[in-house]
């Protein structure tokens, strides 16, 4: 699309294509929060929109990236990738950021349907906005939250380096729950083989940036 280039926008990884979504995307990507995407009696999500009937899950994942869409600016952005894993859209990853040519910081965040969890692509979509964020865009620090029960993002977030960056405390369904903060570093950061961003030089404008990884 001439005058939205972030639809070309795409990583690719040894196992994956994270990709800025099509519609027939998140039709597919809404089927997977409709299947379920955590254990009932848990609640990994600062929202809890994934507590919803599967078909209001469903409406609410398509609703929530038309607004996304539609929010982006160079000051506060937020883009939310569908992850296609064998041909199929397993998840989504976010990256975000607000005033970003001047702090030089993203924050993330993802979910990824029940089926699929446990092979190692929680990890691998991650690693693929870190190579977009530290790679293309230039970032310096990359940022993460997760509920302390939430024992699957955090072993992601311990294994990629991050560091320690502080607790917050959230009202989680009627009830206080602690959420641990994380940091990564540039220098912290590996850049790891087979890793490719596709199609960033035409978005940098769109991040109120002039070159890729400066």
């Amino acid at each position: 699309m001439r005058n939205w280039p972030l639809f070309e926008l795409s990583v690719t990884t040894p196992r994956l294509e994270v990709r800025y979504p099509t519609l027939d995307d998140l039709d597919e990507l809404a089927d997977r929060a409709a299947e379920g995407v955590h254990d009932p009696g848990l609640m990994p999500f600062y929202v809890p929109w994934s507590g919803a009937e599967p078909a209001e899950r469903a409406r609410s994942t398509v609703q929530y990236h038309f607004r996304s869409w539609g929010a982006f600016t160079a000051d506060d952005w937020s883009i939310d990738f569908v992850v296609v894993y064998e041909g199929t859209v397993v998840g989504t990853q976010g990256i975000m950021a607000t005033n970003f040519p001047v702090t030089r910081e993203v924050r993330t965040g993802s979910w990824l349907g029940r089926r699929f969890q446990g092979q190692g692509i929680g990890t691998e979509m991650r690693q693929a906005v870190l190579h977009l964020a530290f790679a293309g865009l230039g970032a310096q620090h990359a940022a993460t939250g997760a509920f302390e029960d939430n024992h699957a993002s955090l072993a992601v977030t311990r294994k990629l380096g991050y560091r320690d960056d502080g607790f917050s405390l959230h009202d989680r369904q009627g009830k206080p729950a602690v959420s641990r903060r994380f940091r990564l570093a540039r220098e912290d950061w590996r850049e790891l083989p087979g890793f490719e961003i596709h199609r960033l030089d035409r978005c940098l404008p769109l991040f109120g940036l002039e070159k890729s990884g400066l």
